[in-house]
């Protein structure tokens, strides 16, 4: 595909391993490892690397469904797109795609790709820009809902029934994990655990067991990276706390009145008797805002739990001109507290939205399409759609992150809904050997050149 002559490429060099085409060879890799469950006595035309990666091909191009991605194997042009970029042999149909993702354990042989991508950004000093507090990165944890249904259901969906009208609800959940700086827009996906019917369980899983299932495989990824956990006010109990002591993280966790009176009272009588530290200032950037703080530390957490000792922290922004408090909540973490640290640490805790904003709604609002059904299989299938839609997020970031190509193109277009637009828009009606061209010719311009007309000859 011709570039404008005249147009001088912009010197842009791009770090191999980190580009997309690097991580989608990396991805590759990781496919072809997995062994074919099939029987080799019966021709294989679709193998299990194609099918894999025919499905992140559809979640990396933001193809809306399994429908609408298939019409790209009656396209020849669409066809070699695949093979030259994302090195796809054979592009299995819709339901052939289900039939072979639906045997893959994605516990084995998806979730691993995660850890081989975070190595990347390791090697490539990558990480360094996200470390938050005392040399250790935060890491949100939170749950979402995938799919929902009052009809279709799979043996892993959960089911609630309606007190009022009897009816039964079929869902899947996953707990989401990324690692977030309040100051950096970008967060980096660490491999989702799905809160889903567990082998063998006949009760419905939950956000508390995913989290320790969670926990155990993220210390057998990464044993030794320095983490602070970030979670709401939903997770300070004693159990996930022991959990994270386990498991050597630090924690910063919600606290409300509501669910947690024994810690508050304590606190109030701590406040009384003048041994809890009470700090108010004026923000040095902005003069309108004053900032209050409440730190006790070694307090016990909850009166059945006495031993549990935590350190708390309570906060309040004030605005003068609009006379109120325009900012409140409180917290505890294992990190004893004090003037220095008071307000790194609230700028961890209230950075606990990115998880929402940054991950989640961005899943369900920029293209990636999280909440429509792609399938539910009878095993696996969910789960590996879930996983390789994660895993397209998860290089979509890394570009966004450290690649000034893809930052370039961004920036022009003004959003990613116009930039996922404009990439399947290229894919379908240009030849492109590779993802670099492509921004690149998006990022530059491209010379147009009228349609060869296929003959007709039926």
């Amino acid at each position: 595909m011709p570039l404008e002559k005249d147009i001088q490429l912009p010197n842009i060099k791009l770090r191999k391993h980190l580009s997309a085409d690097g991580l989608f060879t990396t991805i590759r890799k990781g496919f072809n490892k997995i062994p074919d469950y099939r029987n080799s006595d019966v021709p294989v035309t679709i193998s299990i690397p194609d099918s894999l990666m025919s499905a992140f091909a559809m979640f990396n191009l933001k193809y809306s469904s399994l429908l609408q991605f298939d019409k790209t194997r009656k396209d020849k042009g669409e066809l070699q797109n695949l093979k030259d970029i994302y090195d796809i042999s054979n592009v299995p149909c819709d339901s052939r795609m289900r039939e072979i993702n639906d045997e893959i354990n994605p516990k084995h042989h998806i979730t691993p790709l995660f850890k081989d991508i975070f190595r990347q950004l390791q090697r490539g000093k990558v990480l360094n820009q996200m470390v938050f507090y005392d040399g250790c990165y935060l890491l949100n944890l939170d749950g979402t809902g995938i799919f929902s249904s009052n009809k279709l259901c799979s043996d892993v969906c959960m089911v609630k029934k309606s007190k009022k009208t009897g009816v039964e609800t079929y869902y899947t959940q996953m707990l989401g994990a990324a690692i977030v700086h309040p100051d950096i827009k970008e967060v980096i996906p660490l491999a989702p655990e799905m809160i889903i019917k567990q082998d063998g369980a006949t009760k419905n899983d939950c956000e508390r067991n995913a989290a320790k299932r969670f926990f155990e495989q993220l210390r057998k990824d990464h044993p030794h990276l320095p983490l602070i956990i970030n979670e709401d006010a939903l997770s300070p109990n004693a159990p996930h706390i022991k959990d994270l002591i386990k498991y050597d993280l630090h924690y910063i966790l919600g606290v409300k009145p509501k669910g947690n009176k024994f810690l508050f009272n304590a606190v109030q009588v701590a406040i009384d008797n003048n041994t809890a530290i009470q700090i108010i200032y004026e923000d040095q950037e902005d003069s309108d805002l004053t900032h209050k703080f409440v730190l006790v530390n070694n307090v016990s957490l909850n009166q059945s739990n006495q031993d549990v000792k935590v350190n708390f922290i309570e906060y309040w922004e004030y605005s003068k001109k609009e006379d109120k408090t325009t900012y409140h909540n409180s917290w505890v973490t294992d990190f004893t507290l004090s003037e220095d640290n008071a307000h790194t640490i609230m700028k961890g805790g209230r950075a606990r939205w990115k998880i929402e904003n940054e991950t989640f709604n961005t899943l369900k609002n920029q293209g990636y399409h999280f909440e429509h059904n792609f399938g539910l299989g009878k095993k696996y299938l969910s789960e590996v759609f879930t996983m390789l839609m994660m895993l397209a997020f998860f290089v979509d970031q890394v570009q966004q992150l450290c690649c000034p190509l893809f930052k370039a193109v961004l920036l022009k277009l003004k959003s990613k809904k116009t930039l996922w637009h404009k990439v399947r828009a290229f894919f379908t009606m240009h030849l492109c050997d590779s993802m670099e061209t492509m921004f690149r010719a998006l990022l530059l311009g491209f010379i147009k050149i009228s349609p060869v007309i296929i003959n007709d000859t039926s």
